[in-house]
């Protein structure tokens, strides 16, 4: 490791430790979670504003540690442009997720690296894949393997129907 490297990161735990007269939070624990979740990126001034202040700093790190931002979806797109051979997968723009196509089945894939993998394999939430026009593509529960599996519910193959409903889908956790 680098002197300075070192260095950054005592100024990084100092500024964490850091009392700010009259500091206070200043990003919601909603915004923050959006921005820890990857749903919603921080803006140019709400990242000044945390940069700011110590206090939310603190916050922020809480709410990563506690792993109270649970995550609710994630999106993707169908990005290949039409090459006349079979869709076989689709993946999130997060990389959390793959759709795969396999003989009239659609099967969900939650990557082993995604930061609430684990939560969502013990919590077993619903789940819910549906494409660009609101058609529920798949509906189920993460197995251990934290796949979920059903049959292929269109008349069309997964490449003409994504393209058919805005080549969009989303993940989604439904409410308990």
């Amino acid at each position: 490791m680098k002197p300075d490297d070192v260095l950054e990161r005592r100024l990084r735990a100092a500024i964490l430790l850091a009392r700010v007269d009259q500091d206070r939070l200043v990003l919601s624990d909603a915004v923050l979670g959006a921005a820890i979740a990857g749903r919603t990126p921080l803006s140019a001034g709400e990242r000044a504003a945390l940069a700011a202040s110590p206090l939310t700093i603190r916050r922020f790190r809480q709410l990563v540690l506690d792993g109270v931002t649970a995550w609710r979806s994630s999106a993707g797109m169908l990005r290949a442009a039409d090459s006349g051979a079979a869709l076989t997968e689709l993946v999130t723009d997060d990389g959390h997720w793959t759709l795969h196509f396999l003989a009239g089945q659609v099967i969900l894939q939650l990557h082993a690296q995604a930061p609430f993998a684990r939560q969502l394999l013990v919590e077993q939430p619903l789940l819910r894949v549906i494409d660009g026009a609101g058609a529920v593509v798949m509906l189920g529960r993460l197995d251990s393997d934290g796949e979920c599996e059903s049959a292929w519910p269109f008349a069309v193959a997964p490449a003409q129907h994504f393209q058919q409903a805005g080549a969009v889908f989303a993940v989604e956790a439904l409410p308990a």
